[in-house]
């Protein structure tokens, strides 16, 4: 069993709560060092300690184009809040889909801001249901299902 099941068994157990997305075991740091996660000259491997590849305890969002879509960022002392990944999971697949903005604290099924970049009369063709307009710059729609 790879430290990472282990761990995921750990979280359920003692916080309540299942990860339901994959995790990457990165034991030669291959991924790490691809996408400049960690310095790169660390080295992978059993003697590697929690120090050496501290800058790794972020999460990463990875589109399916291998770019790097989002980074949140915690200190070791902080645990990640799931519930963050996944809004913003959610806010970067419907932003991918319906080419539209999230405002913040959204959460999915709240209206979503139409992008400056869609002139109003995309916007009306692309949203026949009509769109609020708050400030020239600003207009929300529903969210698109």
């Amino acid at each position: 069993m790879s430290d990472h099941q282990r761990w995921v068994g750990d979280i359920r157990e003692t916080q309540g709560h299942a990860i339901n997305y994959p995790l990457i075991g990165d034991a030669d740091l291959t991924v790490a060092k691809l996408y400049d996660m960690i310095h790169p000259n660390a080295s992978g491997g059993a003697g590697r300690t929690a120090v050496d590849n501290q800058t790794v305890r972020s999460v990463f969002v990875i589109g399916p184009d291998k770019r790097v879509k989002a980074m949140l960022v915690y200190p070791m002392s902080a645990g990640r809040n799931f519930d963050e990944v996944l809004r913003l999971l959610d806010s970067l697949q419907l932003n991918a889909r319906h080419s539209v903005a999230t405002p913040v604290n959204w959460q999915p099924g709240q209206d979503v801001i139409i992008p400056i970049s869609v002139s109003d009369e995309d916007a009306k063709r692309k949203f026949p249901q009509g769109f609020g307009t708050l400030k020239p710059y600003l207009r929300m729609v529903s969210q698109p299902e």
